[in-house]
């Protein structure tokens, strides 16, 4: 059994605007194997899933990767 805990890992708190930074991790997201890809992966298995709870985690699971 486990205890599973709804929260994000970091909290985000943006005070400014960063075009740089912001360009290189877009640069990460890109690809098939990229964080954008998985975290779509997660959202589109949760559609078939029978499970409410399951379902709910895999919601979870893609936002967080995105």
């Amino acid at each position: 059994m486990f205890v599973y805990e709804k929260k994000l890992q970091y909290p985000v708190k943006i005070a400014a605007p960063n075009p740089k930074l912001a360009a290189v991790i877009i640069s990460q997201y890109g690809g098939p194997d990229g964080e954008l890809g998985a975290s779509m992966r997660y959202l589109s298995q949760r559609y078939a899933m029978p499970y409410a709870e399951v379902k709910g985690l895999l919601t979870d699971i893609g936002t967080e990767e995105s």
